[in-house]
């Protein structure tokens, strides 16, 4: 059991002051862990909310990449008049009797 205040000596209440204030501090930081851990969960399962459309988007990309290799590959884009790039027509005619 604790002594009153009077009885108790300066070091002994500085002691009982100072455990408290720990005590305190100890849970604030124990309440503070909490709610980052509960903030940092919530974000861990809103990323993975977003895999799949990442995923989707991913797919889109290399399909519209595939696409422009495949029509450069087929197609030589024309020029544009004027800026010297520009061809009327890359057959040659067949030659007629």
């Amino acid at each position: 059991m604790h002594k009153p205040d009077e009885d108790q000596s300066f070091f002994d209440r500085e002691r009982d002051k100072l455990a408290g204030e720990i005590t305190t501090g100890f849970e604030e930081l124990l309440s503070s862990s909490n709610i980052l851990n509960r903030k940092l969960e919530e974000v861990l399962g809103m990323t993975r909310d977003y895999d799949p459309i990442a995923n989707l988007w991913g797919c889109f990309h290399e399909l519209m990449k595939g696409q422009k290799d495949v029509v450069s590959l087929e197609e030589q884009p024309l020029g544009l008049p004027g800026t010297g790039g520009h061809v009327v027509s890359s057959k040659q005619g067949g030659g007629g009797k």
